[in-house]
């Protein structure tokens, strides 16, 4: 059975594709289009699985959607029926609901060579997320956990998994949302974009939570493991809001009414200098969210007895939370695949189609390259096609074909404070790169952070840079005794190693870490020795490879942010460029 897997009309708009059983290809849409977060339909993602598994639209036997318009019907006329929604937002919403509807039309457009032949297939959004959470994971028996803004009228879920079977067991309905809290705390902060909480999450450890109990206020917590909003502090359940949700970078209105800033004070406006207020109005809102999570994960531990949790869900994004799991909660082991958002709809969308069709389990994400990769004929062609641009811009070009020689010489680059681009393999799925499409750098270097921003990536001082760490040194080095291929949960790293990689500490001791395995990306774990040989460190920086734009794709768009930056040195496969 082939089924394509579709994140479709929501932010970042995905593909994949599922033969028997086993992921084939999955690509965001964002990484061809060259747009963040777009959402729309993923045309240029979907040509390119089908591409990759050597198959034609005609073959595809299932397109399975992370959307089902008919879930939760019932909670929606009731509140409906309630009066409290206006016509207008009730308009907008069936607009986009029409949009969706309209998927064979597009694929017709978008394939008109080729006939689909087989039946499109809806699945909830958040069975969607909790498949993806567990049926893609290591676990035979787990808590499955989904929290993120909205879908399908609802914002949380979870169940429990056992085998193939997937039963949901409890829901958070629209309008209350930990999403949605996020969301708009990040909004108030003065960080507008789709995705910016990050920025907070990362801005969180700066502060205090010094305005807790105001946001104690605004977020409740029920006996049973549930939260609710006190919705007089949002405008999302009664306001028709602008936004944009359709072929373009999503864009939103102000989530958060009048009467938050009566409770917090007045929001942060642009150009604003971040100062200790909206700190700690930050570490106020990851402590708050933090407190709900927990309190909702607690609460399935002590229900189901299972010692092991998968989450997803946009918020399980949220790495510094997810690196707490298993101290706060009693769960013992955590997983978070590598595009727990959105995106990762479109997987988990293909595999509950899958399981509920009687297929078996046979695949667990343990890697994240299941992108587009490039040969060395190809890399060889580019170089050569603009060999007098990178002549003029003083840049030499060699290829160096033993992959010993080729890591051990972007380690000593690395260890001499160098900025080396990497650009191999396959492009990671999901929104880390993890070694595939990255930007190296020396964790020891205080000025490291520095570097970085002012040569490539320009963003706040305060986001922090990713240490990738050997996995059989992470016990080492990290308080934590755990397994983080996708860089997806935040560990402290040891008080006695802190000095040594300042680069990669946080203020607050923390890393998020990517433990590095030989048998998933042996070229990179084996660039991550050769630096160790040099250091004795055996974890470099990690950075995505862009220039405030989606992590390249192609190896043009490489070569093109390489160019139009200071990176020191290129490496596209066996090919290495370097300034002169």
């Amino acid at each position: 059975m082939i089924i394509l897997g579709l994140n479709v009309f929501h932010a970042d708009a995905a593909a994949c594709l599922v033969r028997d059983g086993v992921l084939v290809a999955a690509a965001e849409e964002e990484r061809f289009c060259r747009v963040k977060h777009w959402s729309g339909f993923p045309a240029q993602a979907i040509a390119w699985c089908l591409a990759e598994a050597r198959v034609d639209l005609a073959d595809v036997d299932v397109i399975a959607l992370n959307q089902d318009s008919r879930a939760n019907l019932g909670r929606k006329l009731r509140y409906l029926l309630t009066g409290r929604p206006g016509v207008r937002l009730v308009a907008q919403r069936l607009r986009t609901r029409r949009a969706r509807a309209g998927l064979p039309e597009l694929l017709e457009e978008a394939f008109p060579d080729s006939t689909f032949r087989g039946r499109i297939v809806p699945v909830e959004h958040h069975l969607a997320h909790l498949s993806s959470a567990f049926h893609v994971s290591p676990f035979g028996d787990a808590v499955a956990v989904s929290v993120d803004g909205f879908g399908d009228f609802a914002s949380t879920a979870w169940g429990t998994g056992s085998g193939t079977s997937l039963e949901v067991e409890g829901r958070v309905f629209f309008p209350h949302s930990l999403g949605v809290f996020y969301q708009a705390v990040t909004q108030f902060l003065g960080f507008p974009h789709y995705g910016d909480e990050y920025k907070v999450m990362g801005l969180a450890p700066y502060g205090e939570p010094k305005y807790l109990d105001e946001m104690r206020q605004i977020v409740g917590l029920k006996n049973d493991g549930g939260f609710f909003l006190d919705v007089a502090f949002f405008r999302h359940h009664r306001d028709e809001l602008p936004f944009q949700w359709e072929s373009g970078a999503p864009e939103f209105a102000d989530l958060f009414s009048s009467e938050l800033m009566d409770l917090l004070g007045p929001r942060r406006r642009p150009g604003e200098d971040l100062g200790q207020r909206h700190k700690d109005i930050a570490a106020s809102a990851q402590a708050m969210y933090e407190e709900a999570f927990f309190h909702l994960l607690e609460r399935l531990r002590e229900r189901s007895g299972l010692s092991d949790v998968a989450l997803a869900g946009g918020c399980a994004n949220n790495s510094a939370a997810n690196g707490k799991v298993r101290r706060r909660t009693g769960f013992e082991r955590v997983y978070v695949h590598a595009a727990p958002g959105d995106a990762g709809g479109a997987i988990g969308a293909a595999f509950a189609h899958w399981h509920r069709s009687g297929g078996d389990r046979r695949f667990v994400m343990r890697h994240a390259f299941w992108g587009p990769d490039f040969g060395d004929a190809e890399i060889a062609a580019l170089l050569e096609d603009r060999s007098e641009e990178l002549s003029g811009a003083g840049c030499s070009v060699e290829r160096i074909g033993d992959e010993a020689a080729l890591c051990r010489q972007a380690a000593e680059r690395v260890a001499a404070g160098d900025v080396v681009g990497w650009f191999q393999g396959r492009m990671e799925w999901g929104p880390r790169a993890l070694g595939n499409r990255s930007i190296l750098g020396d964790p020891r270097r205080d000025d490291m952070k520095a570097i970085l921003n002012s040569k490539i990536k320009r963003r706040e001082s305060f986001r922090p840079f990713a240490p990738s760490v050997l996995e059989e040194f992470e016990t080492d080095w990290f308080e934590e005794d755990g397994d983080v291929p996708f860089m997806a949960q935040v560990f402290q790293i040891r008080e006695h190693k802190r000095p040594l990689v300042p680069a990669v500490a946080h203020v607050d001791g923390s890393g998020r870490l990517q433990t590095v395995h030989q048998d998933a990306n042996p070229r990179y774990h084996r660039l991550i020795s050769e630096f160790r040989e040099l250091t004795g460190v055996p974890m470099v920086l990690n950075t995505s490879f862009n220039e405030n734009e989606p992590v390249v794709c192609r190896p043009q768009e490489a070569l093109d942010c390489f160019l139009r930056t200071e990176m020191d040195m290129l490496v596209l496969g066996d090919r290495v460029v370097r300034r002169s």
